[in-house]
């Protein structure tokens, strides 16, 4: 009488794939990625904070760190580290997410259980999927329900694949994860808008992990936490479905972020504003108004006015990213930081921002064919002379824009790999995207080539 989905979930997550090679070339660059993501974010102090050992220590590397780590600790530090700067892959669909957060219970048990960087790709292929699919249809954020639910899930998943539990004991594990009291977007939205979203997909992760090896102890679940009438969780909430099979789509589709370090609703906006830049630099006291075309969701993730109170806050702004954008011709982290921030332009231009959404790019966003994810954005001068207007339909990270993306996600792999490792920076990009035996290293030599 197990719920339906704890079983196909973890029957998905059990089975011997074959993955093709094309996927498995896919994971391997969200792999670089993310462990490029969290050499950047090493080099800042704000993570610092809830990095390291809180007393209890283990054999567990975490990459860019010095630390040895119980798993479950080790999980957290290398998710908290890959999503803090908020530059790794996205999902985007009914949920928002980024799959890529999954790496950090998949790293740290395939650490602790002996794996090769083969079984990493592999389990990184099925923790998108099961993110991803999940997300399709079922948008938990109108239930208040903050993303890192589902990594919670796809990191249990991955985490009992990767212990070799049998079905009965991961649908229990997985069962756990839905029982449990779920994040709210809270620290997400103003006026609460917090470094907490910096972590929170690392204690996700974290939490999967944590679950999966309590099953492998022999910890007993829960078979109809969906089901079960009044008090399953899709009596609390809502009906949760998969839209369709589990495969490689996931992964075959995900989303890189390639030129800038924010919230992927805005990375369009961001890239018309870079285009507008030579035209508007000399200009920007002439500015009446800046008008932002975009999508229904990133009007309601996105769209902030008033005070915005740190990075945080900063890169989960539509109209900050796109008036730095305007004004710099770039967008680095640097940027969300206080110094740049209190640059008086910003502000001033942002209060000229007017952000409408545009019916058919809420559309194209949820069409299965396409996935936009579009904005556009014209300037309007005293005058009444006016910029183009800049429509960008697909970010650079989009499958439409695979081929055109692959040079410059090198160059930011290089770039953020020699934040943290200087001179090691172009070794280690040979070894992630070029090196033939890879798949054959143990997860414990990988990581333990990022050691600072």
């Amino acid at each position: 009488m197990t719920d339906e989905l704890l079983v196909e979930l973890a029957r998905y997550a059990l089975a011997e794939h074959d993955f093709g090679a094309d996927t498995l070339r896919t994971a391997r660059w969200v792999l670089a990625d993310s462990l490029g993501c969290a050499a950047l974010a090493s080099t800042h102090a704000a993570p610092r904070r809830v990095l390291g050992s809180f007393g209890s220590s283990g054999d567990i590397r975490v990459p860019a760190r010095p630390d040895r780590l119980d798993p479950v600790k080790a999980a957290f530090d290398t998710g908290a580290l890959i999503r803090w700067l908020d530059f790794n892959d996205t999902w985007l669909a009914a949920e928002w997410g980024h799959p890529s957060d999954n790496l950090g219970a998949i790293l740290a048990l395939a650490q602790h259980t002996h794996r090769s960087v083969a079984d990493v790709l592999d389990a990184a292929v099925v923790a998108h999927e099961i993110q991803g699919v999940l997300a399709l249809e079922n948008a938990f954020n109108r239930a208040g329900l903050d993303h890192v639910l589902l990594v919670k899930v796809a990191s249990t998943a991955v985490a009992g694949r990767l212990l070799g539990l049998s079905e009965a004991q991961l649908a229990a594990a997985l069962s756990h994860a839905w029982v449990d009291g779920q994040a709210l977007r809270t620290y997400r939205h103003a006026p609460n808008t917090g470094p907490r979203k910096s972590w929170a997909a690392g204690d996700a992760t974290a939490r999967g992990a944590w679950l999966a090896l309590l099953a492998e102890r022999g910890e007993p679940g829960y078979a109809t936490a969906l089901s079960a009438p009044t008090w399953g969780f899709e009596s609390v909430y809502f009906p949760v479905r998969l839209a369709q099979p589990l495969g490689t789509y996931v992964m075959d589709n995900v989303l890189f972020k390639v030129s800038f370090p924010a919230e992927f609703h805005a990375q369009t906006a961001a890239e018309a504003a870079v285009a507008l830049h030579a035209h508007v630099r000399d200009r920007l006291d002439e500015i009446e108004r800046i008008e932002i075309d975009t999508q229904e969701s990133a009007l309601r993730i996105i769209d902030k006015t008033g005070a915005l109170h740190n990075p945080a806050d900063r890169d989960h702004c539509l109209q900050y990213v796109t008036v730095t954008a305007l004004l710099h011709g770039e967008l680095t982290v640097e940027h969300y930081e206080d110094e740049a921030a209190a640059d008086p332009r910003i502000d001033r231009l942002r209060a000229r921002c007017v952000v409408r959404e545009e019916p058919r790019y809420s559309r194209d966003y949820l069409d299965a064919e396409k996935r936009s994810i579009a904005n556009a954005v014209r300037v309007v001068f005293a005058d009444g002379t006016t910029t183009e207007r800049v429509e960008v339909e697909y970010p650079l990270g989009h499958p439409r824009r695979r081929a055109e993306a692959a040079a410059p996600l090198r160059a930011k792999l290089v770039a953020n790999l020699a934040a943290a490792f200087d001179g090691r920076a172009d070794g280690l990009t040979a070894l992630l995207l070029d090196d033939t035996s890879l798949p054959e290293l143990s997860a414990r030599e990988l990581v333990a080539a990022f050691e600072p």
